[in-house]
């Protein structure tokens, strides 16, 4: 699955969105998020049914990661139909994003 870039339009591709949604939320400086980069892009490329985003918090110009209280990153949220379900703060293996993503 495609990954989309959301520095512009949260509302339009996750609070709008039906189904499941999980941004990660990062930095082009950040090590731990350049780790957990390519990890988001393997699982995603093996989804189909969950919607795969990126914010980074740097070009986010509408001031979402604050509104969400996004403190460090990276951070991953999974939305469900718009809505929070849970976060992750922190590098996640391959293993351990697959977790977070099934249904608990």
């Amino acid at each position: 699955m495609k990954i989309i870039n959301i520095e512009n339009n949260f509302d339009e591709e996750v609070k709008s969105s039906k189904g499941k949604t999980i941004v990660d939320f990062w930095a082009p400086w950040c090590g731990p998020c350049k780790m957990f980069g390519p990890v988001f892009e393997r699982v995603a490329s093996e989804t189909d049914n969950i919607k795969f985003c990126k914010l980074n918090v740097d070009e986010d110009t509408n001031d979402v990661s604050k509104d969400l209280g996004v403190m460090s990153i990276p951070t991953t949220i999974l939305f469900e139909d718009g809505k929070e379900k849970k976060r992750n703060i922190g590098y996640l293996s391959e293993e351990d994003l697959k977790i977070f993503l099934e249904d608990k």
